[in-house]
């Protein structure tokens, strides 16, 4: 445990931060999970819905702190990979 006056400050900071910071991750992954089921099943419209929420949280997790502005990029790019891959399934059938 700190002893200074400020160490116990800084504790306290960092405890409300790690929850703040683990609920929107835990948000993030859900959404993503989410994202990901509506893919496999092939629903092209449900999914480009899916997509845009999902690509918001990602950029609020970003302005947050929670992910590295590259990485959220690439999670993107994956996803709207994905959706062009449905789309283009669909149409073929």
């Amino acid at each position: 445990m700190p002893t200074m006056k400020s160490a116990k400050k800084r504790l306290r900071q960092n405890e409300k931060r790690n929850l703040r910071n683990r609920s929107c991750r835990s948000a993030l992954k859900t959404k993503i999970k989410g994202f990901l089921g509506i893919a496999k099943e092939g629903k092209a419209q449900a999914a480009e819905e899916e997509l845009r929420l999902t690509v918001k949280t990602i950029d609020q997790a970003v302005s947050k702190g929670i992910l590295h502005k590259k990485t959220a990029n690439r999670k993107k790019s994956r996803f709207a990979r994905k959706l062009n891959q449905i789309k283009a399934a669909s149409q073929k059938s």
